[in-house]
C-alpha cells in the first residue's frame, strides 16, 4: 500500500526542477518526473523514488499519460509547475517580438500549468494537497527585452491567485525563486548567470515550504523559512 505523498514536478531534469525533486525525495516524497529529454530526466531520477516521463507539457497527450501515471499511483498531494520556456533569445523589445513564440510560450508558461492543474484537483482536493507554482520577478517588474516572458509569469500568478480563491481545499503557492545559476538564466543573460547562487538552497526553501503548509499566496524564495 502506498503510503508515500505524492508529488509531479514538470521541468524536472535540471534546475530548479531537479534540486527540489532531490530535496522532496529526501523528505520521503515519491515523485513523477517529466522534461523534454529522455536521457536527461532518467539520469535526474538516478537514486529517488521516482518514475519518469520525457515530453513536453504544452502537448495534451503527454499531459493525458502523466494524468494517467498519477491515478496509477494513487493520486498527488503535489504539483510543482516548473516546466517554463524562456521565448525567443537573444531577448527582444516588445516592439519587435515574433507573435509565434509569444503563443508558444504562453502555451507552455500559462496553458500547460493550468491543463496540469485541471487534471490534478480532483485529488487535491481529496487529499488537502498543494499546487506550486514557479514565477518570477519578471512579473511584477518591468524589465526591458523581458515582455514576453515576464507577461506569462504574470499571466501565471493571476491565474494561481483565482485558482486560490477557487480552490480553499488546496494549498496553492506561486513563488520567485530569484536568480539561480541555470541554463534558461546564461541563455537570456550570458556569462552574468555564474555569478547567481546554485538552486539548490532555493529548492531547500521551497521543500520547507511544502511541509509547513502556509496559506496560499505569493512568495518570495529569500523570505521563506530554511529548515534548521
Amino acid at each position: 500500500m502506498q503510503t508515500k505523498k505524492i508529488a509531479l514536478i514538470t521541468g524536472a531534469s535540471r534546475g530548479l526542477g531537479r534540486a527540489l525533486a532531490t530535496a522532496l525525495s529526501a523528505r520521503g516524497w515519491r515523485l513523477i518526473l517529466t522534461a523534454r529529454g529522455e536521457e536527461a530526466i532518467r539520469e535526474a531520477a538516478v537514486g529517488l523514488d521516482a518514475v519518469v516521463l520525457a515530453g513536453d507539457v504544452a502537448d495534451p497527450w503527454h499531459r493525458a499519460r502523466l494524468a494517467a501515471i498519477a491515478a496509477d499511483e494513487g493520486g498527488l498531494d503535489l504539483l510543482v509547475n516548473n516546466a517554463s520556456g524562456l521565448g525567443a533569445a537573444p531577448l527582444p523589445r516588445l516592439a519587435d517580438y515574433p507573435l509565434r513564440v509569444l503563443t508558444d510560450l504562453f502555451a507552455t508558461n500559462v496553458v500547460a500549468p493550468v491543463a496540469l492543474a485541471q487534471d490534478a484537483l480532483p485529488s487535491l482536493r481529496e487529499r488537502g494537497g498543494a499546487v506550486l507554482n514557479i514565477t518570477s520577478d519578471a512579473a511584477v517588474e518591468a524589465y526591458e527585452g523581458w515582455g514576453g516572458y515576464g507577461a506569462t509569469k504574470a499571466a501565471l500568478e493571476q491565474v494561481s491567485h483565482v485558482l486560490a480563491a477557487e480552490e480553499p481545499r488546496v494549498a496553492v503557492w506561486w513563488v520567485d525563486p530569484g536568480e539561480m545559476r541555470t541554463e534558461m538564466l546564461a541563455e537570456a543573460v550570458g556569462v552574468e548567470a555564474l555569478e547567481a547562487p546554485e538552486p539548490d538552497g532555493v529548492a531547500a526553501r521551497l521543500a520547507e515550504l511544502v511541509e509547513r503548509r502556509p496559506a496560499s499566496g505569493r512568495y518570495q524564495a529569500s523570505e521563506l523559512e530554511v529548515a534548521t
